[in-house]
Order: C-alpha cells, then structure tokens, then sequence
C-alpha cells in the first residue's frame, strides 16, 4: 500500500495535494491526527459508489479504534463520530432523526423562506458597506456578509436569539478545526451544548414557530422518538451545518468570480446564471474538503483498493469535484458555461444518497441571492489582497478562507 497521506491540520489549500493523490487512484490511505490511519475516497465514481454501498454504515459503533479505546478525549475529529444526530446514524434512526427536521427544508418552505432571505442580504450589504466606509475603503466580506446571513436563516429556522450567533459561530469554528488542542476541543464542545442548553431551555418555557420548539415538543411527547442526548446533537448538527458550508461556499465563489473576471462577464451577458456559478463553485473548490467519516461493516474493496472493516473513511469531496475522470482533462479550470452534466457525474459535495445534505436547497438559495446582489450592487468588487495571501481554515474538513478583504467597486 502507498505511503500514507499525512493531513496538515492546521488545513491549507486542498488541490495540490488532491491531484497527487488522484494521479495513484481513487482510494487513498491517510494519516489523520494522533496518528490513526484512516482512509480517503477521492474518485468521483468511487465516492458515489461508497456514498450509497450497503456494506458501509455511519455509527461509530463500527469505527474500530473508538471501540477498542484507542480514541482519547479531546480528539479533533471526535464530535463528526460522536454526535448523537442524523449524520452519525443508519437506517431506522437515521430515518426517524432526519423526518423530525426535514419539513423545514421542503420546497415550498424554501420558498417562503425566500422574501426574508432577500431582505436580510440588503441590510447586510448596507452594512458591508458602512464597514468599509469605516476601513478606509476595505471591509472582510466573510465577517460582515457571508457568514451572517446563513447565521441569520438558520438561526431564525432555529429560534435562535441574535445575542447567541457570534458565539456560537466562533464554538461552530472550533468544533470544526483540526489543529485544535484536546483541552481546547473539550472546552469548545462542552460550550456549545451548554449555550444550546440555554436555548433549548428557554424554549421549553417559552415555545415559539421554530425548529427547536418542535424538536423539545417531539423529546416531551415520546422520548423514544427523540432522546436528550439527540435533541442537542441535532441541534448541533443544525447550527454547525446550517452555516458553516454556506458560509465556506458565498465565500469561495465570491473569490472565485474576483479571480475569473472573464466568468463574471458570462454571468453578465447572461451565458450562465447565478445558479450556475454556484454549481460551478460547489464542484471547483467544495466549501467542505474531507468529511468525517464513514466505516466498512466488513472488509471492503472500492476500486480495486481494500479498506479493512472498522476504518474511519473521509468523503474528499474536494478531490472528487476535480476529477479528470469525471470532469474532463480541464477539471481544474474553473468554469460557469461548463456543459451541465448528466446525473452520473454530477458534484456529490453536498453529498449523496440517503446522508444527502438536508439543507442543501437552503445552502442554494441563500449563495444564489447573496451572488446576485453583492454583484449587482458592487460590480467592480474586487480582493483587497493578493489571493495567494489569504489565510487558510485551519481544518482539512472546511475549505475556505479565514477572512475575505474586498474593496466595494460600484
């Protein structure tokens, strides 16, 4: 077997380290941290086929090294195996926990939804623009803008009070990093169910028109269908999820649209939509690189490579949206008239199958808004720094950028 992929984990810029990889096949070992070897399915067909293969399950019951003890307290990525929700349940459960929140996220509610969403991403850009009144003429894009209005629409899905949403963004991040110390990671996740707790206690006194409300009322009515300890990784899930890939994909098209101008003019002479540079961005640089994780329930073989049963198996979604295989041999070039695909080789990085994202026709919705008006309002918006400067997410799960400086061009 090949030297394993030793992952960074203070994160980086995925795609050098993908196109090495993929040159040796679609299944690669890897090196996660504290030494664990894990594995990494990086080809676009083999991904799809190890999304929806029977013989492969979610809950950590069957990751071998949780189970024989060898995972210590405070590990990076114990959260992604240990989270009592959808994305770490099979079957039955996964079913049970995944209908108690999908009415929120039907079409019709989406489009409901829609009118808000709009008004929201107009008073964030008067904002973004009085910050970069204030700074002298630059303001960080991914601070004001991107990351407050997914916040804001899952948090009002939630119920969630405005004074909660910095702070939970800020444990959301932690949650996340991979370069975090295991005191720190014990301390970010124990904050989080706390602040949660607080939430979900208020709510409990007090119901409202919200997710949260009808996920206590579900627990009180009949806690087999939903437990304590499922109602708050949920609502985890919720948070984390609900804003984190939004936020990493308004980000990644904007700085993909500022380093492709001639994209941008597509857009604008109306030989490709907004929906079609948010496509294009979900496979050219996924708002999520590596997602933990998934497990073989036996031995198993994924293009002609085996992945013992028990493995901890990362999604490289990253890897799969640039596959030459799929793609073409111009996979890397970042491209919004690109010919729609048919279903065989379309973008799986807001996953597939049964684990599909829920929140996917949100995360669509809400890029698809936030492009057109940003762009509308400030056509010449440009980065205020050179893109090879922008500081990177210190997490090979989340692929983006720390903070996005842009000069607002009218």
């Amino acid at each position: 077997m090949d030297t394993p992929h030793r992952f960074d984990p203070a994160g980086g810029c995925p795609h050098a380290a993908n196109a090495r990889l993929l040159t040796r096949g679609a299944v690669a070992p890897v090196m996660l941290p504290g030494e664990l070897e894990g594995m990494a399915v990086l080809g676009h067909a083999a991904l799809k086929e190890f999304l929806t293969h029977p013989g492969v399950a979610k809950n950590a019951r069957h990751f071998a090294a949780l189970r024989d003890g060898r995972i210590p307290e405070g590990w990076p990525l114990a959260t992604f195996a240990t989270v009592q929700g959808m994305t770490a349940a099979d079957g039955a459960d996964h079913r049970r926990l995944r209908s108690l929140v999908s009415s929120a996220f039907t079409a019709r509610r989406m489009e409901e939804l829609r009118p808000g969403i709009e008004k929201l991403t107009s008073c964030l850009l008067d904002g973004l623009a009085r910050a970069a009144e204030a700074e002298g003429g630059v303001a960080d894009l991914r601070r004001h803008f991107a990351m407050p209005l997914p916040m804001g629409v899952i948090s009002e899905l939630l119920g969630v009070d405005a004074r909660y949403r910095d702070r939970l963004h800020q444990l959301s991040s932690q949650v996340v990093a991979t370069d975090i110390t295991p005191e720190r990671a014990v301390a970010a996740n124990r904050e989080l169910v706390a602040v949660l707790g607080e939430i979900a206690a208020a709510k409990a006194e007090r119901p409202g028109d919200d997710l949260t409300s009808a996920l206590i009322a579900a627990h009180d009515e009949d806690g087999d269908r939903l437990s304590r300890p499922e109602l708050m990784g949920t609502l985890v899930l919720m948070i984390v999820a609900g804003h984190e890939t939004t936020l990493n994909l308004i980000t990644n098209a904007v700085r993909a649209l500022c380093g492709h101008r001639d994209q941008l003019d597509h857009v604008r002479a109306g030989e490709a939509s907004w929906g079609e540079v948010v496509e294009e961005t979900l496979r050219w640089d996924a708002p999520v690189s590596f997602f933990p994780f998934r497990y073989p329930v036996r031995d198993l073989t994924v293009d002609g490579t085996l992945i013992p049963a028990g493995t901890p198996v990362l999604a490289g979604y990253s890897a799969a949206g640039r596959d030459p295989a799929a793609y073409g041999p111009d996979a890397g070039r970042f491209d919004v008239t690109r010919p729609a695909r048919p279903d065989a080789v379309r973008s799986l990085s807001l996953g597939h199958g049964a684990h599909y994202c829920l929140g996917a026709p949100l995360a669509r919705l809400e890029a698809t808004i936030a492009l057109e008006r940003l762009f509308t309002r400030f056509p010449g918006l440009e980065l205020a720094v050179p893109e090879a400067s922008l500081a990177r997410h210190a997490s090979f799960v989340g692929n983006s950028v720390r903070t996005l400086p842009v000069r607002l061009v009218g």
